[in-house]
């Protein structure tokens, strides 16, 4: 692949990312890891870990907008904000303990729940 053909590739990635980020609060795990692991052949473990370093300045973004429409509850983002993280702390530790196997497998049941309960 040319880089030309990569940047534009890249630059396609991440406005889908940001366009879904922007509408539904996600896209880093449920848009962006699968197009880094089979579009752009990043190995899981550094699609994840990646796609946590881009939603930062999304989340910033976002939440900016969100703050501006007055469509985000500042008490419950601060409950949830304290224990996410905790668990994010805990789950960057053990990310690299899991096989890609693994990974792949607990990424894919926690999509295919978070749909299931999305649609039902």
């Amino acid at each position: 692949m040319s880089k030309k053909t990569s940047m534009v590739k890249t630059a396609l990635i991440g406005l889908a990312v940001g366009l879904v980020n922007g509408i539904f609060g996600s896209g880093g795990g449920t848009i962006l890891v699968p197009c880094l692991v089979f579009l752009m052949d990043i190995e899981d473990h550094k699609a994840h870990a990646t796609a946590i370093s881009i939603i930062l300045p999304l989340s910033i973004i976002s939440s900016i907008i969100y703050f501006r429409y007055d469509v985000v509850d500042p008490a419950l983002t601060l409950k949830v904000a304290v224990g996410s993280v905790m668990g994010a702390l805990v789950g960057s530790c053990i990310l690299n303990k899991f096989s890609v196997n693994a990974l792949r497998k607990i990424f894919g049941i926690f999509m295919i729940i978070a749909a299931v309960r999305m649609v039902f």
